[in-house]
């Protein structure tokens, strides 16, 4: 059954990150979830019936302010070994996060599915990290609408891409922040993030922080695809 109104009044959520459960999950849909400060997450936890999504809007959300933004010398450093492209390996990078032998991994055909739909229609984004001789290190990839991107996942490899998750965050910095006042939303707050600058603020003020970001125009994707390999951005 089609949510209606989205979810409904926010004052009639729950005091918890778990707003609401579907069986139905597309991309209408998952556009619809983002602009009402909702994102999917399927539940594979054992009790929960096979094909149950998630709906998720944190009590506390995780957001990093472009300005604030930390870059450490050793980060700095170890960015200059890597090149970053954006757009160029959407499938990969979404394959790469979901690999099943990661802790805790979310990332099913579903998903899978429904966000290449949105990259095919020009809202889902990738940056991808890539040493000397041409391999994939790490990447992220999200939704953008407007001056809104959520971060969904990010990885990187254990051999050959220290720090490259960071690297590929860096280069979505670049992207985003052009003049605009846009809004990174990274869902939680981990430790990974923090060191970054990553903060939590509270459900309601994020959705107002949401209500202005999505008038604001979105950056230049296409330009940024056809900027071609940047050197590691720190």
């Amino acid at each position: 059954m089609r949510l209606s109104g989205v979810f409904g009044p926010v004052a009639e959520w729950p005091g918890q990150d778990l707003v609401a459960l579907s069986h139905e999950f597309d991309a209408e849909l998952v556009v619809e979830a983002y602009r009402a400060g909702v994102f999917p997450m399927p539940l594979h936890e054992a009790g929960w019936p096979a094909g149950t999504m998630g709906w998720w809007s944190p009590v506390h959300r995780g957001i990093l302010p472009l300005d604030d933004i930390r870059v450490t010398r050793s980060l700095r450093k170890s960015a200059r070994h890597y090149t970053t492209t954006v757009d160029r390996r959407f499938a990969e990078v979404m394959e790469r996060c979901g690999d099943p032998s990661r802790p805790g991994g979310w990332i099913d055909g579903d998903i899978t599915r429904v966000y290449t739909q949105l990259y095919d229609a020009g809202l889902a984004h990738s940056v991808e990290v890539w040493t000397p001789d041409g391999r994939l290190a790490g990447g992220l990839y999200g939704v953008g609408l407007g001056g809104l991107f959520a971060g969904e996942s990010m990885f990187h490899d254990p051999e050959i891409g220290r720090d490259a998750s960071k690297v590929a965050l860096l280069r979505l910095v670049r992207v985003l922040d052009d003049g605009h006042e846009r809004l990174l939303d990274v869902q939680w707050v981990t430790d990974h993030l923090a060191t970054l600058g990553a903060v939590e603020v509270d459900r309601d003020d994020y959705l107002r922080l949401l209500g202005e970001a999505l008038d604001v125009p979105a950056p230049d994707w296409a330009a940024a695809r056809e900027d071609g390999p940047h050197a590691g951005d720190a």
